[in-house]
């Protein structure tokens, strides 16, 4: 995989980080849980990257 597609990948995955972690934090109401849901879309992200 070339470079222009993996940085491609990670723009993709910053919009879910950021309306999904309002999302979080709306329904939980606490930043723990939204760091969790970014740390696990970030372990998925590197996960696609790698491959």
């Amino acid at each position: 995989m070339d470079i222009p597609r993996k940085l491609g990948i990670l723009i993709y995955t910053a919009v879910p980080a950021i309306v999904g972690g309002g999302i979080v934090y709306h329904f939980f109401g606490s930043y723990l849980q939204v760091g969790i849901f970014e740390v696990l879309l970030f372990i998925a992200a590197l996960g696609i990257i790698r491959n």
